[in-house]
Formats: structure tokens, sequence, C-alpha cells
């Protein structure tokens, strides 16, 4: 094992599945030449060449449905968005083609395509900067969602989804590059499977699930909460389609309570699906109703203190576990 941050294990995974296989290539905007938004494609141009490592214009719809057609050939194609909010530019190519082909040539043709990028907000980007996809595209069938918390599972995950011969959206947390983990040396062939959640922390007090930036809220929180004798356990799914639910109701049915911490908007979305699986599954091991910390159902603001405010904070979540476990 070493420490390596997170944009370094998206790089590894990058560099050893198109160096194990040709038919893998990088696509987006600056991924070349200038290396990446966020220098996770460092050095790949050098080693691949251009054929390889494309540089496109500023056209998401565009390049993501020449990636879609040569998925489509038998290439292997990992699309770049700069930030996932340009990505609804290329709704129409995601959802109506990548998501659909395979069903609607009746199997013959498959889709092995990652679009990747960072997700969620960043500081002091902006409300049309600032989006947490997931629940825009966990709702869609025949596209995974991947949304790695650790540079261990964005390594292991990424490695995953490119050998997957479906469509991926996966989901890097953008506030998440500079984390530092634990990651296997790179010569491990490690792949992490999709929907298979992780047992991050260990406890009987309640259940907290979380995934992405607030998986990390959710840790703090849970050494907070472990001083007053509240020792809760935390469950990142690590995909959220294919969900892993089966370890979050066992971990339920142990807890007997259960807080759900995400970066989007609390209407709908897959925090809403999980809290619903878990009350359909685990009714009868629950004791107190399940909670939900979300951002706040408005658009980002651009002040940092207002920032603040509106994502999920520690506070926000040992006041949700208070509440659930009636220790206020």
């Amino acid at each position: 094992m070493r420490s390596i941050r997170y944009r370094e294990a998206v790089r590894e995974a990058l560099l050893e599945e198109m160096d194990r296989d040709e038919a893998v290539f990088l696509m987006g905007e600056e991924v070349g030449h200038y290396q990446g938004a966020y220098k996770v494609s460092e050095g790949l141009l050098a080693q691949f060449g251009e054929k390889r490592v494309i540089d496109t214009p500023i056209a998401e719809a565009g390049f993501a449905g020449i990636g879609i057609g040569a998925a489509m050939t038998g290439l292997r194609p990992v699309i770049e968005f700069m930030t996932w909010n340009f990505s609804f530019v290329a709704f129409d190519q995601i959802i109506s083609n990548a998501a659909k082909i395979y069903q609607m040539s009746g199997g013959k043709i498959t889709v092995p395509i990652v679009f990747r990028g960072p997700n969620g907000a960043a500081k002091q980007v902006g409300a049309q900067h600032s989006h947490a996809v997931s629940p825009f595209y966990v709702s869609i069938p025949g596209i995974w969602v991947a949304i790695p918390s650790t540079p261990r599972d964005a390594k292991g995950l990424l490695k995953t989804a490119i050998r997957d011969d479906n469509p991926v959206v996966f989901l890097e947390g953008e506030t998440l590059y500079n984390v530092k983990g634990d990651v296997p040396e790179t010569d491990d062939d490690e792949l992490i499977p999709f929907g298979k959640a992780r047992i991050a922390r260990e406890g009987d007090g309640c259940t907290i699930v979380a995934w992405g930036s607030p998986y990390y809220t959710a840790l703090e929180a849970a050494e907070e909460l472990a001083k007053d004798g509240i020792e809760c356990e935390v469950v990142d799914p690590r995909t959220l389609r294919p969900l892993d639910i089966e370890t979050i109701v066992e971990s339920v049915k142990k807890t007997n309570r259960c807080v759900i911490v995400h970066e989007h908007w609390p209407y709908g979305g897959p925090g809403a699906e999980i809290a619903d699986q878990v009350q359909r599954r685990a009714f009868d091991y629950l004791d107190a109703p399940i909670e939900r910390v979300a951002s706040l159902d408005l658009p980002m603001p651009y002040a940092t203190n207002l920032e603040t405010l509106v994502l999920p904070t520690v506070p926000r979540v040992v006041e949700a576990v208070r509440k659930a476990t009636y220790a206020r």
C-alpha cells in the first residue's frame, strides 16, 4: 500500500487500462496538451499520443456522440466532462443513445463507454457549476452510476467501469481530488465490483449512509457522536446503480436507525430511493423514522458563507442522528 491523492488514483486507473487495452482511449476538453483541468490526465498524451488522448472543442454533445459511436464499433472510450454540469448539453446522447442502444438493438450492440469528470459543488463556482448530478442519471435504466469516495475506490471502480460492457456514469467529487488515501501498488490489479457497498466504520447506534464528498462529513460526525457514546456505522454504497441495498438493510437491522447524507437536493433522487427501500425491507427493525441530510432545496449561492449553509455539514448530520436516536 501507498498513500496517493484521489486525482492520482484516477490517473493510474486510466494509464493502466490504456496500457492494457489498445481499444481504450480518452477524449474531452483539455485532456491532452493542458493535461486535464484537474491534471488527472497528466502525462497521458506523451505516453499514448494524440490518437488515444484526444483534445476536443467545447462541444459536449458532439464528442459524447462520437464516443458512443466508437463504443458501438468495438472501442472503449473514456469521455471526460470538464465538470458534470456540462453534461447537460449531452443529455440526449447519454439518455437516448448510450442508455438505450443495447436494448433497442435486441442485445446485438453494446456500448462500453465511461463518462467521467468532477461532480458536485466546488468553492464559489456559482449555481450553474455546483450540481451533484447523480439524481439525474441514477433514474435512467441502461446506465451504471459509480461515485467513489476514496482514492482506492476511485481507482478500483474506474478500472471496473472501463472493462464493463455497459455505459457508466463515473462521478468524481470535485473537492476530493487532493484527498489522500491508501491504494495498492500499481502492479496489483484490484478491480472493485459494482453493487458492493463498503462499511467504512462499524457501530451499533445508527446507520449513516453517505457517498462522495459528504462521506467525509459523515465520518467526522460519527467521531463527534462517539464522544457521547453513540457509535454510528457508516456505509458507503460506492455505486448507486447497481445499489447494494442488502448491505445497507443488514446494517439498519443491527442499528435500528438510519440517516442518509448526500450532496444533491432533497427532492427525489437516490437518497429518497434508499429511504424507500430501507423502510420496505426493514420496517419492523426501525425504531425511528429515517432521516435525510441533503443540500438545501435551492440553487447554490456564490457567497462562501451561504454555500457552507447549503451543503451538508457535521452539525446537521449530528443533529439528524440525535433525532433518530432520541438523544437530542
